[in-house]
């Protein structure tokens, strides 16, 4: 009986085995029903809490609503920093990532990413008048970014005389520029003209210098997840073509996409 037991114990490991070899997280999220999706709350016109709705909206936050529809789920958001959208992917708290996240070979070591969705490069958010022009006017001086950030390393490959002073998030470092506590912001251009678009005293402030970093956005998704990657390429691809993506891209942004960009399609 004993020698039974065991024996059905070790077929019962077996077939979990095989079944948890052949699920995915396409499969998953359709059997629970609700996309969960990893976004930022304080990134104006990619991720932030609409002040009079006090939902969240968004460029990043239009895109995963579109994959969530083409799934047929629901979707919940969840929201990350700088610091913690790679650790909540790899430990399962989302199911995706949209977080104005450069791809980058080094994140690929944990996880997998969609095609570019959004290319964007890195610059200065400056006070008018303030002298300050390019990264060569920034050493001795204090610049203000965000901790995690390819932001942040960026500007100390830019600028190495630079003092680099990294917060949670860039509200965060567009206060302290605000106070004097550093005298430029910098990350990437749409997140620099959401900072200034957002303020009171948009006209107080200035985006400056040449780009600096190439930033190309990408959905981050779970590691050797073939099958889920592969559909929110497909999304992407779609939004493109049945021209939400550049409805979207305006609705945020606020002019034209820029000619000389295009996603990258492929044949159906």
């Amino acid at each position: 009986m004993k020698r039974l037991v065991v024996v059905l114990a070790l077929v019962l490991v077996m077939a979990f085995g095989v079944s948890a070899a052949h699920a995915n997280k396409l499969e998953e999220i359709k059997a629970r029903g609700v996309l969960v999706a990893g976004v930022r709350d304080s990134t104006n016109l990619f991720g932030f809490v609409d002040p009079n709705t006090k939902e969240l909206v968004g460029f990043d936050i239009d895109v995963v609503r579109y994959i969530a529809d083409k799934l047929g789920v629901d979707i919940q958001f969840k929201v990350v920093t700088s610091n913690n959208r790679i650790p909540m992917l790899v430990q399962g708290a989302v199911d995706i990532v949209a977080a104005t996240m450069t791809h980058k070979f080094s994140r690929d070591e944990q996880i997998d990413f969609s095609i570019t969705y959004f290319m964007d490069g890195q610059k200065l958010l400056v006070e008018k008048g303030s002298g300050i022009n390019s990264t060569a006017d920034l050493a001795n001086r204090k610049v203000g970014t965000v901790k995690g950030s390819t932001s942040e390393e960026n500007i100390k490959d830019a600028q190495p005389a630079a003092q680099v002073i990294s917060y949670d998030e860039y509200p965060q470092a567009f206060m302290a520029l605000k106070q004097g506590k550093v005298v430029a912001v910098t990350t990437d251009y749409g997140i620099l003209a959401g900072l200034k678009a957002g303020d009171v005293e948009p006209d107080r402030w200035e985006i400056v210098g040449e780009f600096f970093s190439s930033e190309p956005y990408g959905l981050g998704v779970p590691e050797n997840e073939s099958k889920f990657r592969d559909f929110v390429n497909l999304c992407l691809n779609q939004m493109w073509l049945d021209g939400t993506y550049h409805a979207n891209f305006k609705k945020w942004m606020g002019y034209d996409l820029p000619a000389g960009w295009q996603m990258e399609l492929w044949p159906m």
